[in-house]
């Protein structure tokens, strides 16, 4: 299920955010980028709608990733 940006209070979104890139493995290329930078993009995506807030409601947790990643796996 897909979480509406406008639900979530500017404290909640960026502790999302912040849990999200600070992720062992999440990997942002051969560059190393600084944590709000990282922090930035992701929220410019959440802006920009080409990723989503996802909440598995199976595992109960919150997620961020690609809309056309959802969109996939929701066909199956």
């Amino acid at each position: 299920m897909i979480i509406p940006l406008s639900q979530l209070s500017a404290d909640i979104l960026e502790n999302i955010i912040q849990e999200f890139v600070l992720r062992e493995g999440t990997d942002y290329g051969l560059e190393d980028t600084a944590l709000e930078q990282k922090k930035q993009d992701v929220k410019r995506q959440l802006a920009d709608g080409s990723a989503v807030i996802v909440y598995s409601e199976l595992h109960e947790t919150v997620n961020i990733m690609p809309k056309s990643q959802f969109e996939e796996s929701a066909d199956e």
